[in-house]
């Protein structure tokens, strides 16, 4: 099967006992906020904003001379506007880096099962709100896509997906995996990123696909990536080059370099998603991941002002 283009054949084999109760467990309590939190503020962060045309008809006193069609007004030699209605379908892309970075976790969770959660309660937001819903799934090149699709059945594959996958390749490449989101989606689309941000040279390709499309970044953090606690020698892991370094954490020092860097990572992050205009859900190993996507819808600011 090719993986970049998923095909009904992954869809129609039988669901592991443990997944399908894990997608049950998703689907239960995003069902709940969906109904009782989400939907009405969903809407209302992305719908209604965009507007489609619908038809050509005979200018009337009032109407938006902007919208005049001048092409049909030359041929019928008397004025014509354009008219527009409300957006009421959206596309919805799901990005979700599953490179090995994403295997770490101190507290609670590991980073890939924090994204995988908040990537199954996104799109089945979508679906309950009647939108399509397509997902990409990369690491240092894309391991799957599933283009947008409507319906019930479609998004328990895709959060079957999410939550089964098992990447062929460790490092990370989100210039590469939004450079291919622009080349598969060539309509307006809200895009919703979700990864450890954890990747070199990406800033020009984020801010192109910020301007494309409706886009939100999701990072996924865990608190030992920003502070070092001091636990005495600890050996590290690169998990995408598997390159190991040992490390005296009782060393203060080295602890306030380590936050220095991190503090300055986290600044340049946020300025390129500030400069971009993008929105920003920030979720982490050792919190509730649904309470910042409801802040998120809540707040309605869907992009930085």
């Amino acid at each position: 099967m090719n993986r970049l283009d998923a095909t009904t054949e992954t869809a129609n084999q039988p669901l592991p006992a443990e997944l399908f109760a894990r997608i049950k467990a998703i689907q239960v309590r995003t069902q709940r906020l969906v109904t009782d939190v989400m939907a009405g503020q969903y809407e209302s962060t992305f719908k209604g904003r965009g507007m489609e045309f619908e038809e050509v008809r005979e200018y009337r006193p009032g109407d938006d001379i902007r919208h005049i069609d001048w092409a049909v007004t030359a041929r019928m030699n008397k004025p014509y506007v354009k008219e527009y209605k409300e957006e009421r379908e959206l596309t919805v892309m799901i990005l979700v880096d599953v490179s090995s970075s994403g295997a770490f976790g101190s507290v609670n969770k590991l980073k890939n099962e924090v994204a995988a959660e908040a990537a199954a309660v996104l799109a089945y937001t979508a679906i309950k709100s009647n939108d399509k819903v397509g997902l990409i799934i990369f690491s240092d090149r894309i391991e799957l896509y599933i283009p947008p699709k409507k319906g019930r059945a479609h998004v328990w594959r895709v959060i079957r997906e999410i939550l089964f996958f098992r990447p062929e390749n460790r490092s990370t490449d989100l210039a590469g995996a939004l450079d291919f989101l622009g080349r598969v989606v060539r309509k307006k689309a809200v895009v919703f990123l979700i990864s450890d941000f954890l990747a070199p040279e990406f800033g020009q390709s984020f801010k192109i696909a910020a301007k494309r499309f409706e886009l939100t970044s999701v990072t996924v953090t865990d608190p030992r990536e920003v502070e070092l606690p001091p636990i005495g020698l600890i050996e590290l892991e690169d998990p995408e080059t598997g390159d190991f370094v040992l490390v005296d954490t009782y060393d203060e020092n080295l602890r306030k370099r380590f936050k220095y860097l991190a503090d300055k990572d986290g600044r340049q992050k946020e300025d390129l998603f500030r400069s971009s205009e993008a929105g920003k859900i920030p979720v982490w190993t050792n919190r509730p991941t649904v309470d910042p996507i409801i802040r998120f819808f809540r707040s309605g600011q869907r992009r930085y002002r």
